[in-house]
């Protein structure tokens, strides 16, 4: 009598126990899965509740299956960076002025990590080494900055620079608006509360953060400019 094949043996129940259809989950698993899943846990849970363990539930595999495509947390949070680098605009450069593409390119780099502010401690110290897409930023602002007439050695501080001001001015706009209330030591403080009064003034129906960011950024182009070569293409 020919041996029944071990995914169709009978148990004692009577029945026919089969192999579950399709491949493991395991096998399935990629970073774009990872990185998709570990935001989704994000947005629900912020950044203290993405774990390995909750991770793994989320994707709906056991945790050994998650260790087989990243070792930790750190390797999760690199994926979910170098996905929000893919959003950030560098369509300026080699379309505009160096003016025009830096700014585009600070302001969405801001707006983008302004909603995620947590992960911002992270990667202000984490190494850009196999991150495709943030490379990918990096190589288009480089070469940017290169075709504007910049030192090549003045390249990398001048984006360090900016990105400083970026990640400081990411927590701005998740500020309360009383930030610089001053209390019952306004009277002590005269000429400081009378600055915070003319600033909320001054910037009308406009976003205290996006007012600074403007100015903080202006700044930064006009004094960073002042590094370029000639360039005849501009």
């Amino acid at each position: 009598m020919p041996a029944v094949p071990a995914a169709q043996q009978r148990p004692a129940d009577g029945g026919i126990r089969r192999r579950r259809a399709g491949r493991p989950s395991s096998a399935v698993l990629d970073k774009a899965g990872i990185t998709a899943a570990a935001l989704e846990l994000v947005s629900r849970k912020g950044y203290d509740g993405l774990t390995m363990a909750a991770l793994a539930k989320e994707l709906d595999v056991a945790p050994s299956a998650l260790y087989n495509h990243v070792t930790s947390k750190q390797d999760v949070l690199l994926l979910v960076e170098d996905h929000l680098m893919s959003l950030v605009d560098v369509s300026g450069f080699g379309t505009g002025t160096w003016e025009e593409a830096v700014r585009r390119w600070a302001w969405s780099y801001r707006d983008v990590f302004a909603e995620h502010t947590p992960l911002i401690p992270v990667i202000a110290v984490l190494p850009v080494t196999d991150a495709p897409q943030t490379l990918a930023m990096y190589e288009t602002v480089s070469k940017g900055f290169l075709d504007a007439g910049f030192p090549p050695e003045q390249i990398i501080p001048a984006i360090v620079a900016l990105e400083s001001f970026i990640f400081g001015s990411a927590y701005d706009v998740t500020a309360p608006a009383d930030i610089f209330d001053s209390g019952t030591m306004a009277e002590s403080t005269p000429h400081f509360t009378a600055a915070v009064r003319d600033a909320a003034a001054g910037a009308g129906r406009g976003r205290p953060a996006d007012t600074a960011f403007s100015l903080g950024l202006d700044a930064l182009v006009s004094g960073l400019g002042v590094l370029r070569r000639a360039n005849p293409m501009e």
